[in-house]
């Protein structure tokens, strides 16, 4: 087990805490006065962790917390307290991750067989035109106008492809948007479909960590979200609203110029998903190693 000394610990919380700062205070400025929207609170909303449960920091399972900072965790859900070298110490328990084993063994799972499969870029981000399509205005998710109008939209939706992988966007599909995806996803397709080009599966890193929390540190948790940040931000930019209002310009999908811009932006999200999915597999490895669980795709 790893002691970490008060020093290094008020000193790993501070930077923390400022790199959250730095990320999330507009939106916390925002919230405060009650303005929504349409790109980032989606990581607040749809992805439940908050601010402030992104704001703490925690070492990971494997690292013994001493010293006066280290009574602040002793009350938190998954920590123990437990005697090293003689010394008072605070770390995440054994327990906490005997009830938690499940989940690490899905996200193990299925971040290594997303890993194996090769990159698909051929979707377009047409997953959220698909969330429109024939809806009217009853199928807006967002307070904001449509760059094409409904019917502009309906028709890119009707002369292009879809070709979902990703299961959580496809179940927001509206019932006529379904029967066109070329393939009829279930909550299965998670492990049988799920692939690194897609935008969504790189968001979900960080849904996979939170999930996790506390068991992979902090440090993780916060890279994923700043992936999550950039992906959601190009998601939205291909999608059929027109956010130019909140500073977002369009990436025009149902152009040839806007499609070849959207799949350089897939590629750069896809190779910074590729080193973090890495670390997330690596860190379940270690945790299902340690319980004496053996690692499989």
């Amino acid at each position: 087990m790893i002691v970490l000394d008060p020093a290094d610990l008020a000193a790993r919380r501070a930077a923390h805490e400022q790199r959250v700062h730095d990320a999330v205070g507009d939106y916390l400025e925002r919230r405060a006065s009650g303005a929504a929207h349409p790109v980032i609170d989606f990581l607040f909303t749809y992805y439940s962790l908050k601010p402030g449960h992104l704001r703490r920091w925690h070492p990971g399972h494997g690292v013994a917390l001493v010293g006066e900072g280290a009574a602040a965790y002793r009350d938190r859900t998954g920590y123990t307290s437990v005697t090293v070298d003689g010394a008072l110490a605070t770390t995440v328990s054994d327990e906490f991750l005997a009830k938690r084993l499940a989940a690490v063994e899905f996200v193990h799972t299925l971040l290594t067989r997303t890993a194996a499969r090769p990159a698909r870029l051929g979707c377009f981000g047409l997953h959220e035109w698909a969330m429109v399509y024939r809806g009217g205005d009853d199928a807006l998710r967002h307070d904001v106008p449509l760059r094409l109008g409904h019917e502009g939209t309906d028709r890119v939706v009707e002369e292009m492809p879809l070709r979902c992988t990703h299961y959580d966007a496809f179940r927001f599909f509206t019932p006529d948007a379904v029967p066109r995806n070329d393939t009829a996803l279930s909550p299965d397709h998670r492990l049988r479909t799920e692939q690194p080009g897609c935008l969504h599966a790189a968001m979900d890193l960080y849904k996979w960590v939170a999930k996790l929390g506390p068991l992979l540190p902090s440090d993780l948790l916060l890279d994923c979200f700043d992936l999550a940040r950039t992906a959601r931000e190009i998601d939205m930019r291909a999608s059929p609203y027109d956010l130019r209002g909140y500073g977002y310009a369009p990436i025009a999908v149902e152009t040839p110029a806007g499609r070849a811009e959207y799949v350089r932006a897939q590629q750069d999200v896809a190779e910074r998903a590729t080193g973090l999915r890495a670390r997330v597999v690596e860190g379940c490895r270690s945790l299902l190693v340690h319980s004496g669980r053996t690692t499989s795709g």
